[in-house]
């Protein structure tokens, strides 16, 4: 929960200490106290002690001590949001300007103690960092996102743009890798979708995980990634690389901003059109936003089944209209009903990942691509999630998986018989009649 800072020092006074102690600072040691942080906690302090007794100002031994904390973790990279780089419990460090500073755990927002001295010091943390990995920022750039040495993601905005001061957001790149039995442990689908899953996964089914921001996507095609065998060749294409595939043969690639004028840029669509040359086996795509949709949908017509993909939508039917949307955006002269042909003809299946208002991530609906009647596509659950009135008491919100039994006349059980696991399939659909 929030507690109220120690205010015992003005804002002009904590700037003022903070400024003097940056000039005095031998800048030609300073890589080298960064390496040894007492040495460098030492060196602050006598700076702080100096420029208090010069200036008369009364600063007790603990609020010394405090401040130099607070000017090593600057000097050292992240300010005072280093503890919460460190927190494991910290998913998101939301920033919102010096004195507003948010953090997401366990699905939920709640804002910390921590804050800057001023927007002076918030706005020169965010340009280290944002130089650490070697972009600038300034007036005429105030936009940058990009991804951290340790694979977190960063997003950057300073004045003018950012009214209130410099934001600064940081997804931060979990050290764990979740499998599907642990996100059935989480209740975040039970073991029938999880198996269901594998097979779709072995199979080389093409999967689209759809869902909002934060609600697991990248997580769940991590997971499912897992199964995809080692003699595949697999690319995998992202704006900021989160995906950690551990197979033998595989090719990461990621989209890059572009300098002045757009030099240099690269983007998903381009990277697309340029993997389709490399000879893939399967083409993992970190995230499907724009005209490069049509590019991946021709990847999966074309002999790389068992591709996968995520994009932002809320249900299974409002990521079909997104893809129809995105492929118009490149090829507006396509009718519409040719684009839905091409989708039901690329897309076997998509999960629907969702972050519930109790902040629990929950599997929604696994629906499969059925064909097309009267110029529509035509869907249907395979598996969904019901949620029943009330909460237990933890606060969580209760519901149930259901199996609409449909298991049999799913294309998945076709493909199975390719790969050996008709037994399987066929077991998993005998277990669900049982219930």
């Amino acid at each position: 929960m929030f507690e109220e800072t120690n205010k015992t020092l003005v804002p002009n006074e904590w700037s003022l200490i903070r400024d003097i102690a940056f000039e005095e600072l031998d800048l030609d040691k300073l890589d080298d106290l960064r390496a040894n942080r007492n040495e460098l906690y030492r060196e602050i302090y006598n700076i702080i002690r100096s420029a208090v007794n010069s200036r008369g100002i009364y600063l007790s031994t603990e609020e010394s001590s405090r401040l130099c904390d607070m000017l090593c973790d600057e000097i050292n990279g992240y300010g005072p949001l280093r503890e919460l780089m460190e927190d494991e419990s910290v998913s998101d460090i939301l920033v919102n300007g010096p004195e507003s500073i948010f953090v997401e755990r366990f699905g939920k927002l709640e804002k910390t103690n921590k804050f800057f001295i001023n927007n002076k010091q918030l706005t020169e943390v965010a340009r280290r960092l944002v130089n650490r990995v070697g972009k600038n920022i300034d007036d005429t750039h105030p936009l940058v996102d990009a991804r951290m040495p340790d694979g977190s993601r960063l997003n950057v905005v300073i004045p003018p743009v950012a009214l209130d001061g410099a934001s600064l957001s940081i997804r931060k790149f979990g050290k764990g890798k979740k499998s599907l039995g642990e996100l059935v442990r989480f209740k975040s689908m039970n073991e029938a979708m999880a198996n269901f899953l594998v097979i779709a996964a072995k199979c080389r089914m093409n999967i689209i995980v759809s869902g909002g921001t934060g609600s697991g996507k990248t997580t769940l095609l991590n997971a499912l990634s897992q199964f995809i065998d080692n003699k595949e060749r697999i690319v995998t294409l992202e704006d900021a690389a989160e995906l950690r595939l551990q197979q033998p043969h595989v090719v990461r690639m990621e989209t890059r901003i572009g300098g002045e004028e757009g030099r240099g840029r690269v983007t998903m669509r381009d990277l697309l059109v340029n993997s389709l040359r490399m000879r893939p086996d399967r083409i993992i795509v970190g995230e499907c936003r724009g005209e490069e949709a049509f590019e991946m949908l021709q990847a999966m017509n074309t002999g790389h089944d068992g591709s996968m993909s995520t994009l932002h939508a809320n249900t299974p039917k409002d990521a079909l209209a997104r893809l129809e949307s995105m492929v118009m955006m490149a090829q507006s002269e396509i009718p519409l009903s040719a684009i839905r042909r091409y989708i039901t003809s690329a897309v076997n299946i998509i999960i629907q990942a969702a972050r519930l208002p109790d902040g629990s991530r929950k599997i929604m609906n696994i629906t499969e691509i059925v064909g097309i009647e009267s110029d529509q596509i035509v869907a249907q659950d395979i598996f969904r999630f019901e949620v029943d009135e009330g909460r237990d008491f933890e606060g969580k919100l209760q519901g149930k998986f259901i199996c609409n039994g449909l298991l049999k006349r799913s294309k998945v059980y076709e493909n199975a018989s390719y790969h050996e696991m008709t037994d399987s399939l066929t077991q998993l659909f005998n277990e669900q009649l049982l219930e």
